[in-house]
């Protein structure tokens, strides 16, 4: 997959012909693959190169007036990783600044589409282009003067439920990770380096990988979940709590900490992915040691019951 990193204005740039699927992708859920699968369908058909336009950072962090800061599902390297899976042949990254943001509808189609050597354009119904979204699927037409061509892909729902990124980030933020998964197409990860903890897990017997996420990675709720955890190109299966330690009350923030079963190596400074499949139950704060033990074995034996059948 070529990737070309795009800032306004930006320089001549020598591309093929090309079916673009044009959004921001984050998460690149079941309906992002649908609009992209119909660039690719569209590419194969016209007999052009399959391209995705995306763009970064969010808008919401350019054009807020109070410093917003995003959270993503997927940050910008793992949507890399994730669109080259999905198979397409070029990737168009956009920066997102306040000059581009200027741009108008018609100023962005002869810009970034038309200067570009797009031919046939595939996005979302409510896809929207140019200063303050002005420009639509409906308006596409008028602004691209008959140069290209698009196809507008209606909305993918599920239970009368459009899948979105905004849908997927409530579900996770309350911890149904299996909605999480099932309108993600995959199972939600979580990457990261471990680090170095207070290893109060390794003395009361359940050692723990802490895991340092990528600070605009978008996190489970708090609470106990049924993972796998992939360290080394090797997948094992394991409980991790995301949360505060409210037990130890440390202070430290919030903390992921992944029991992988039947490991017993050092990995610190490794990257590991953790993978959510089943949340076990909320946090809370248990009285002592031995009731937070007993607690970790219920949770170990619910996971290892799950793995099992």
């Amino acid at each position: 997959m070529r990737v070309e990193y795009i800032k306004h204005p930006h320089p001549p740039l020598d591309l093929p012909p090309t079916a673009l699927a044009l959004g921001f992708f984050d998460g690149v859920h079941r309906g992002h693959q649908q609009v992209i699968n119909t660039a690719k369908l569209e590419a194969e058909k016209r007999h052009l190169k399959s391209a995705v336009m995306t763009f970064y950072p969010h808008p919401k962090e350019v054009l807020s007036k109070q410093n917003v800061t995003v959270n993503y599902l997927s940050p910008i390297q793992e949507k890399i990783t994730l669109l080259e899976k999905t198979g397409i042949d070029i990737l168009l990254i956009i920066s997102f600044d306040a000059r581009f943001s200027e741009l108008s509808p018609q100023q962005f189609v002869d810009t970034y589409l038309i200067d570009l050597n797009v031919k046939h354009i595939v996005a979302g119904f409510d896809y929207s282009y140019g200063r303050l979204g002005k420009g639509t699927m409906e308006t596409f037409p008028f602004h691209s003067r008959s140069l290209l061509s698009h196809t507008t892909v209606p909305k993918l729902a599920e239970d009368n439920e459009k899948i979105s990124s905004t849908v997927i980030r409530e579900a996770l933020a309350v911890g149904n990770i299996e909605k999480v998964n099932d309108y993600l197409g995959r199972i939600y990860t979580v990457e990261g380096v471990v680090e170095h903890g207070e290893k109060r897990g390794r003395k009361i017997g359940f050692p723990t990988a802490n895991v340092s996420p990528d600070s605009n990675k978008e996190l489970p709720a708090t609470g106990v979940y049924i993972v796998k955890v992939v360290v080394d190109g090797t997948t094992f299966e394991g409980v991790c709590n995301i949360g505060f330690n409210p037990t130890f009350n440390s202070g430290k923030g919030k903390t992921i900490e992944a029991h992988i079963f039947h490991f017993t190596k050092e990995i610190y400074e490794k990257k590991i992915k953790v993978a959510f499949i089943k949340r076990i139950r909320g946090e809370k704060a248990f009285n002592g040691v031995e009731e937070l033990k007993k607690r970790i074995e219920a949770d170990i034996a619910i996971a290892r019951h799950y793995f099992s059948t």
